[in-house]
């Protein structure tokens, strides 16, 4: 092995491409281009650098290991494993419903797939509508979230056919990739037990079986960082091109699931450059080199925070002024010891994975600094693990200096899969300084208890997931939309995405109030079997009395019948109502016209009005 030295890497000219390459990246995606442009560029464009990004990975991956899978054969399968793998995925699917829980992420990732299968272009839907048996989006806006999750979705979209359920397939896919990596990094540090251990401590985590039976992208970002980590793995130990474009690309896709994950780049980076140090030169290719082009468009998207002050979601926690500072971390750990060490009935959390993870993590602190004495000495695996613990701590102390970091909160908690991950990771990291054997058996025979014992209970009554009303909601609306034997209807919902993800014609209170002539147009010409609106009433604890919840009220001009009601919380009643009519005063502008209208016996004079018709419509539309 070469001495460590910066000379033959300073001299090496593709090196200096690579620093050209990210000098310009950084320059048009902070600087050169003005926000609005930005914008519109992500949107044009992201589709097609995720694309394009994606298909250099599958081009590295194949490369790396299209000789090993044609020459692995079926002796050489662990199906001791792959049945661990098979049963604690099965756990985490069967107890909970599909369906989309955590609603402001979810259906905006869901609407962004549709948008993405339908045109290509990456925009969240707010208003569609069904046109002569095709859908169509009429209006959309820019979304905050990364474009890796939906462009997956997009694709099985582009594969199978449209269907909603598409995010819940990826993710059922997702949970078994996820655990035979847990099983992988296990085997890898401790050997064979040690990834069993993995596999049976998140299979009884209910958290993962949330998210698992969700359409997030949480699943995506734990594979994603594996991934990753076991092909920095690989990269320490081959060193050569094609391992680096491939851990490269799969770190490229990571930082495109959440907005956090872009913290993963630094592990990455510290672990490419301590291998160039030890070897002394760099191996770069053109897919490397040109890779920092491909990530121009998150900076640009980020933009979005400054053109929306309203995406940082201030607003919904009255008292904050700014996303991030130190001063929330010692509110922020008292929530998440709260919900890593609360009881099963009232967080999604598994106390064996907490007890004995937290335990593990002093121990594993103590054995990487002994480990960054010696690195060189040390392994591939352990070193790309090492390093990727940096990652880690990272991630969890970035959340706790979030104005929203209280992992026991409803929407947040989900935040903590990936300090679940290091957690275990730890936990297996220090078993090989056990010598005898029977500790890992006792760990493993743990982790199964805590398994049968709490998380499948706790998986089984999913109580944790009924406080959460606005996914109850969304469930309540999907199973009212899953009775109806067609679409033709109309619905004006705040939530429009919700509607017209599951191409139902759609359009936000707002905008009808606005375009209530259309409204009035479109019922006069009976252009939609029924036209509902959608509302939630909060109730007075002491009087009874409901109040239209904020941005629901359509006023007196709208006149309703309730079509179904539920309160799906105590102080809450979800409503749906048919339009009967629109009025102005005592004068209704929508009365019913008699069918019996003259229909024209020249074939040319029908054909023009039917022209005229539709482009009168689909000016109408609301």
């Amino acid at each position: 092995m070469k001495s460590p030295a910066f000379a033959p890497i300073l001299g090496d000219r593709r090196a200096w491409c690579l620093g050209v390459s990210a000098a310009l990246a950084i320059g048009l995606g902070f600087f050169a281009i003005p926000d609005l442009p930005a914008i519109t560029f992500v949107s044009k464009a992201g589709f097609w650098i995720v694309l394009f990004t994606f298909s250099l990975f599958v081009r590295a991956a194949w490369t790396e290991f299209s000789g090993e899978v044609r020459r692995a054969g079926w002796a050489g399968i662990d199906w001791v494993s792959v049945a661990v793998v098979g049963v604690g995925g099965t756990v985490l699917l069967v107890h909970e419903t599909y369906g989309f829980k955590i609603v402001m992420d979810e259906i905006m990732l869901l609407g962004a797939s549709l948008s993405m299968h339908l045109d290509k272009t990456v925009l969240v839907p707010i208003r569609g509508s069904d046109i002569q048996g095709s859908f169509v989006v009429l209006d959309g806006l820019m979304d905050k979230r990364p474009l890796f999750f939906p462009f997956m979705v997009s694709l099985l979209h582009d594969l199978t056919g449209y269907r909603p359920a598409n995010a819940f397939i990826l993710n059922s896919g997702l949970t078994f990739v996820f655990l035979s990596f847990v099983y992988v990094t296990g085997r890898l540090l401790a050997g064979r037990i040690a990834g069993w251990i993995g596999v049976a401590l998140f299979a009884g985590l209910p958290l993962l079986a949330h998210n698992a039976t969700g359409g997030g992208f949480e699943l995506l970002n734990l594979v994603m960082i594996l991934a990753t980590m076991l092909l920095g793995a690989r990269y320490a130990q081959k060193r050569d091109a094609n391992s680096l474009a491939l851990l490269c690309y799969s770190a490229l896709l990571l930082a495109q699931v959440r907005y956090e994950s872009v913290i993963y780049l630094l592990p990455v980076a510290l672990l490419v450059l301590w291998v160039w140090l030890q070897e002394g030169r760099t191996a770069l290719s053109w897919p490397v080199i040109i890779a920092p082009l491909l990530m121009i468009h998150y900076p640009l998207q980020h933009r979005i925070f400054d053109l929306r002050t309203s995406a940082w979601e201030l607003g919904s926690r009255p008292g904050y002024t700014t996303p991030f500072s130190p001063s929330y971390i010692v509110d922020n750990l008292s929530h998440a010891v709260g919900f890593f060490f609360a009881a099963p009935s009232e967080q999604p959390n598994s106390l064996v994975l907490s007890a004995l993870g937290w335990v593990a993590v002093p121990f594993f602190g103590l054995l990487l600094l002994k480990r960054f004495r010696r690195l060189p000495l040390e392994s591939p695996g352990v070193v790309a693990v090492s390093i990727f613990a940096l990652g880690f701590a990272a991630q969890f102390l970035l959340l706790m200096c979030y104005f929203w970091g209280k992992f026991d909160d409803v929407v947040i908690r989900r935040l903590s899969l990936p300090t679940h991950l290091g957690l275990v990771i730890a936990v297996m990291a220090v078993l090989p300084q056990f010598a005898k054997p029977v500790v890992a058996r006792v760990l493993l025979g743990i982790a199964a208890l805590g398994l049968v014992a709490s998380g499948v209970p706790s998986m089984a009554a999913h109580a944790y997931s009924q406080e959460y009303l606005p996914g109850r909601e969304t469930a309540w609306r999907r199973a009212y939309m899953a009775e109806q034997p067609r679409k033709d209807y109309l619905v004006i919902d705040n939530d429009s995405v919700l509607w017209i993800a599951h191409q139902i014609s759609s359009t936000p209170i707002l905008q009808a109030i606005k375009n209530r002539d259309r409204i009035v147009w479109n019922m006069k010409n009976r252009t939609f079997s029924d036209i509902l609106v959608f509302q939630r009433f909060n109730i007075d604890a002491e009087t009874g009395k409901m109040t239209l919840r904020d941005g629901d009220d359509l006023g007196p001009t709208f006149v309703l019948e309730t079509v179904r009601e539920e309160r799906l919380q105590t102080l809450t009643l979800s409503r749906l109502s048919r339009v009967r009519e629109v009025r102005e005063g005592e004068v209704s502008l929508t009365p019913r016209e008699p069918a019996d209208h003259v229909v024209p016996k020249s074939r040319t004079e029908i054909e023009k009005l039917r022209h005229a018709y539709l482009e009168n419509f689909v000016k109408m539309l609301p």
